[in-house]
Parts: structure tokens; sequence; C-alpha cells
């Protein structure tokens, strides 16, 4: 007996000391709203970097078995399994048979690097994502490359609607879908809201012929800001596919306002309800963000007030093309920017309007 006790002794001693960490954390979390923000925080990176070493194998193998444009919707779906499991937070989808349409741009609205969590419940086949090139060299980078993301070289000078027009045939042509953000930057508070539309993701749906299907994700304040993460479970509305076929470039600023009204419209439904003086206290900052971005209207327009028509661009006059590498091949896709590079600031520091439509994913907000 006391030879068994003491085999015992020397398995479990070990276990005991290995757990002491794992029960230290685990208090420590619990403990405070602090504790749980940051070790929730650590967890969902922990699992951004586990599923981006295990989706680099897997990824090779789909390659290889000529399925490489589904990467990204497999490493999605483990991330979401993985994640959610562990930080404690579910996803209900409302509307997931418009995730069928293919090809298409998808649009969603950007509030936090919590995102990718939401993408991984709803990202549909045959897709792919998009982010600026300097995303290569972070934390985040293996995970995207892995899950083929299109990355946005800002270095190409090539002529703007040529590479519109072969990233939008390259994805008819494969029957390939992406996914972006029209606001092009993160945006998040507590009363439900949406920064402007940029119009580059407009631009390759028209082009192309190709529907755009919002999906809406609901203000999540509740669950996440900074110093603030919890667990509990968020709302995802996919909205019907908007179709663009027929459409011109001169069609686009009406189209940027209709795909819009309709986020903000599905986004206020399906969020939690703020305090009247809150919400009040932010209508101004509505109206205004609802004229589309100050730099797409001239400086001297009145505010609010006087009615907004968005400005048509003739897309020959397009300062400058971003190249794009998709999957292993070069196209170069344009800025869509005005050419005055007026920098503008977010809640995550400045950035330029040449973030048109990325996932801009890095630091929490």
């Amino acid at each position: 007996m006391s030879m068994i006790m003491s085999f015992l002794s020397k398995i479990f001693k070990p276990l005991a000391y290995i757990s002491l960490p794992v029960v230290l954390i685990r208090t420590f979390a619990m403990s405070s709203a602090k504790g749980r923000y940051y070790v929730r925080l650590g967890i969902y990176f922990a699992s951004l970097t586990t599923v981006a070493t295990v989706v680099a194998f897997i990824g090779a193998v789909m390659a290889v078995g000529g399925h490489r444009d589904d990467v990204c919707f497999v490493s999605a779906r483990l991330f979401y399994m993985l994640a959610s499991r562990t930080i404690g937070i579910t996803v209900k989808v409302e509307g997931e048979e418009h995730l069928q349409t293919r090809p298409a741009v998808y649009m969603g609205n950007h509030q936090s690097m919590l995102d990718v969590l939401f993408i991984g419940k709803t990202m549909p086949k045959k897709a792919t994502i998009t982010s600026k090139k300097s995303v290569q060299m972070t934390p985040l980078g293996p995970f995207m490359m892995a899950a083929g993301a299109i990355f946005i070289d800002r270095g190409n000078n090539a002529r703007a609607i040529r590479s519109l027009q072969a990233a939008g045939e390259l994805m008819k042509r494969k029957r390939t879908s992406l996914w972006m953000y029209p606001e092009g930057t993160r945006h998040l508070s507590e009363v439900p809201d949406m920064l402007p539309f940029k119009k580059g993701g407009f631009h390759l749906a028209v082009q192309a012929g190709i529907p755009i299907v919002p999906v809406v994700t609901e203000n999540y304040w509740h669950l996440y800001h900074e110093g603030h993460f919890e667990g509990g479970q968020a709302k995802i509305r996919v909205l019907p596919p908007v179709p663009t076929t027929g459409m011109t470039v001169a069609d686009i600023p009406e189209l940027i306002v209709r795909v819009r009204n309709q986020m903000l419209e599905a986004l206020r439904d399906i969020s939690r309800q703020v305090p009247a003086e809150k919400d009040g206290a932010t209508e101004s900052a509505k109206d205004e963000a609802s004229l589309g971005s100050p730099y797409d209207r001239d400086e001297k327009t009145p505010g609010p007030s006087v009615p907004y028509v968005p400005e048509v661009e003739d897309p020959t006059t397009f300062a400058g093309t971003r190249g794009v590498s998709i999957i292993g091949r070069t196209v170069s896709m344009t800025s869509l920017s005005s050419s005055h590079g007026v920098r503008t600031a977010s809640e995550n520091g400045t950035e330029t309007e040449e973030d048109e439509g990325m996932i801009l994913v890095g630091k929490p907000t």
C-alpha cells in the first residue's frame, strides 16, 4: 500500500504544481472585471495563435487538394469553435440563408478586433477577407495568410479601372466572394451607430455586377470595450442581397446611402437600448455620419440641415491604386480615395482614407 501511495504521490504532486497557475489565473479572473478583461483578452489572442498554427498545416493540405478557396471558411469556423467556448461568447445568426449568395461582396459593421470572432461564425464558403499588407508582419499575420486573406499593397500604381475589373473578374470566374468593412476603420461606442462608408467595395461590386450582402453585428458594448470583457450572446442579422446588375458609377452614391441605411436600421433594431440621455448626446454625431464622409463633401457645404447628395466620381480620375495579392496572385486594386490625402482619426489611432474597406485588427479598443 505504501508503494502505491508513493507512486500516486509522484504522479499527482507534479500535476498539482502544474495546475496551480491555472487555478490562480481563474481565481484572478473571477475576482474583478479588470481581471476577467485581461484573462479573456489573453485567451482570445492565444486562440488566434493556436488556430493560425493549425490552419497553416490544414491550408497546405487543402491547397494541394484543390480547396484553397475554402481555407478562410475552415479557419474561421475553427476559430469560432475554440474562441467562443474559451471566452464564453456565442453568436445567434438571423438570415443565415443569405450567406449562400456567391459571388458577392459581404459588408459588415466594424467595431473592434473582436469582430474576428463574429466573422468566424458567419464567414461563407468560397470567400476571403481584405487587410492591409502591413498586418502580415503582426501576430495576426500568419492566421490571415493561412486563411487566404487579400493583402493590399500601397505601392502599386496600376490604373484604377483595370485593377477593379481584374479583381471583379477573378471573383466572377472563380465564383468566390469578398468580405470587407465599408467603414474602413473600427468604431465602438455605447450607442449603436456606424461611421460613413467608403466607396471601394461598392465600386468593385458595381463594376463586377455582383450583389452586396450586408452583415450586421449588434452593438456589443455590453460584452466588450476597453477594460470590460464579459461572456454572453451576440446577434448577427444577414440582410437580403442588394443587386448591382445594370448599375454604373453614377449609381454608387445612392447605393452607398441605401446599403448604409439598411444596415443602420438593422443595427439599432437588434442592439440593446441605451438610456435616452446617452442616445441624445450622440444625435448630432449620427446626423453628421448620415451625410457621408466629410472628405466626400465640398468644404463649403453647410451642416446637417442641408440634404447631402454624394459626389459622383469619375473612376478615371482616381488618384492612386493599390496592389492586391489574391491567394498567390497579384492584381492591383484602387484606393478609391481622393487625392487630398487628408488623414482621419479613429478611436484606435490615426488612419488614412487609404484604409479603405479593410479589416483592421490590432490593439484592442
